[in-house]
């Protein structure tokens, strides 16, 4: 096994692994950024144990969230079908430990993934009693890793970013979309920073970053995937731009009404959760309903899916949701971003 050093960059606890030539990520104007653990892969780093079991586990016996490679898949497959482009621009942030990086791989290579790069969080050095407290505050070295990025990337690019519920993902991609768009003061940030745990380095680094990164908003869309259960209603206070989901399928709808997949891709992930992860169709049509009723999914959306689902057999042709979906160009009283948003107050 070499060396993860000699081919990776190092900042502070931030470590990247590039896959891709430097002409290729300066010319995507439209880039994914995927948080690994929870997110694309059912694994656990938020506590000592959870993190060695899974520096331990083999690749092929690392278990992916139900859909989530099928559904990236069918991001990759759309865009070379509209765009002609072969590569997908796809980012992976993991708080899994750099020594992990060959075995992710091999990994994301079963699965027939091939992003652009990897971040890790060089995470075994905080095995150490004065340093145990960093190993579950990700917020400094997420923040990090995203402004590195954003150095990397297009002057305008768009990004859709996933995170979950359990390591404050929401916060980390809504006050890295403050920080770019330069929505909060230089003493504001560095409040914010602090009360979330991070350390007076990665303060300081974050900080430098911002200098170096253009004054607008990259961020077009944030997926929240419910690992813990957190009511969705906690994050209506991020704005409609950050959607909570309870599984990849609806993740799948709303893309599709987004036309970022089609409607192939977004059956080829009802049917892999349904023959690979035990989903009935009932489950996934409950929460077919869960996401109408909460104004996600509009009109038009709602009659080209359920066509589908009707012709698949997975509805009846009366069904009705149990809230008729909105009308596509009503205009909605959340905000799409919120001006300010209150960081420091965790409501769930």
């Amino acid at each position: 096994m070499s060396d993860w050093r000699e081919r990776a960059e190092i900042g502070g606890d931030v470590v990247f692994f590039r896959y891709a030539p430097p002409g290729l990520e300066k010319n995507s104007e439209e880039v994914f950024v995927w948080d690994l653990d929870k997110t694309y892969l059912d694994t656990s780093i938020d506590s000592l144990s959870g993190l060695l079991q899974t520096i331990l586990e083999k690749a092929m016996t690392k278990k992916n969230i139900p859909g989530t490679d099928t559904l990236l898949r069918a991001l990759a497959q759309y865009r070379a079908k509209i765009k002609g482009q072969s590569f997908f621009p796809i980012y992976f942030i993991t708080a899994s430990p750099p020594q992990m990086e060959e075995r992710i791989m091999e990994k994301l290579e079963f699965d027939k993934i091939n992003p652009l790069g990897c971040f890790y969080k060089d995470n075994l050095k905080n095995l150490r009693p004065r340093r145990f407290w960093r190993l579950t505050k990700q917020v400094g070295y997420k923040l990090q890793a995203l402004l590195q990025l954003r150095t990397r990337l297009h002057p305008n690019v768009r990004q859709v970013c996933w995170g979950d519920d359990s390591e404050s993902d929401a916060i980390i991609y809504n006050l890295y979309s403050d920080i770019c768009s330069r929505r909060i003061s230089p003493m504001d940030l560095r409040h914010v920073l602090e009360k979330l745990y991070v350390s007076g380095d990665q303060v300081d680094t974050i900080m430098l970053l911002q200098s170096e990164i253009p004054e607008n908003d990259p961020v077009e869309k944030i997926y929240i995937n419910l690992a813990t259960d957190t009511d969705s209603d906690y994050y209506l206070k991020f704005g409609r731009r950050t959607l909570a989901t309870e599984n990849t399928f609806q993740v799948a709808l709303d893309l599709f009404q987004d036309q970022k997949i089609d409607l192939d891709g977004l059956y080829s992930v009802v049917k892999d959760m349904i023959d690979n992860y035990r989903y009935t169709p009932e489950e996934l049509m409950k929460t077919y309903d869960e996401i109408i009723r909460r104004g996600v999914i509009g009109k038009l959306c709602f009659e080209k899916t359920k066509a589908l689902f009707v012709e698949k057999g997975l509805l009846y042709p009366s069904y009705e949701p149990s809230t008729p979906p909105i009308q596509e160009n009503t205009i909605l009283h959340e905000p799409w971003v919120q001006e300010r948003i209150d960081y420091l107050h965790d409501y769930r």
